[in-house]
């Protein structure tokens, strides 16, 4: 039997899977609500974070190469260099987001200057990349928990679809943020 067969065989850990979930909403729900404050409200913290956008679209930038990796990786029944890929995935993602916590939590918001059809894609761009990022991160951890637990038919489904929303936000945040460059 392969590696990659014997892989598949593991047995799936249902408890783990139930905390995993409910843990995938409560850090869901906390991230929203904390990107909903931080539209509202900004913290003087003394320290100038202007440098932090172009990190968000290298780490994003990251996350897109690593995305596709992983999915090359699984095609080909590498396991363990998917698994090293989603990892790198997920600890860029994560430094997204506290860079990205820490820049719009403090920073006033700045907005596109263009007009015309250079505006208007931007907004498309952004709003789109908002509200698929919004809506795809308790999948993105619910399909990591699954392939954690050896859930592996749930994962593959879920990952169908899952996939594209994710890659979807990490090559559109570089994007959104060359197009918001001239206006920093």
């Amino acid at each position: 039997m392969s590696d990659y067969q014997s892989y598949l065989q593991r047995n799936p850990n249902l408890a783990k899977l139930k905390l995993f979930k409910r843990v995938s909403w409560i850090v869901s729900i906390l991230v929203f609500s904390l990107v909903v404050l931080m539209g509202r409200y900004k913290l003087d913290i003394g320290v100038d974070l202007s440098f932090l956008p172009p990190v968000h679209a290298v780490l994003n930038s990251l996350v897109t190469i690593f995305l596709i990796i992983a999915v090359l990786a699984v095609k080909n029944k590498n396991i363990t260099l998917h698994k090293q890929m989603i990892g790198g995935a997920v600890v860029c993602s994560v430094l997204f987001l506290l860079c990205y916590v820490a820049y719009h939590g403090t920073q006033e918001e700045v907005r596109h200057g263009g007009e015309g059809l250079e505006r208007t894609l931007y907004l498309i761009i952004l709003f789109s990349h908002i509200i698929c990022a919004a809506v795809s991160l308790p999948f993105i951890l619910i399909t990591l928990s699954l392939g954690y637990t050896n859930h592996f038919v749930e994962h593959r489904k879920m990952a169908r679809w899952v996939f594209p929303l994710w890659l979807y936000v990490a090559a559109t945040g570089p994007v959104c943020y060359l197009m918001l460059k001239p206006y920093y």
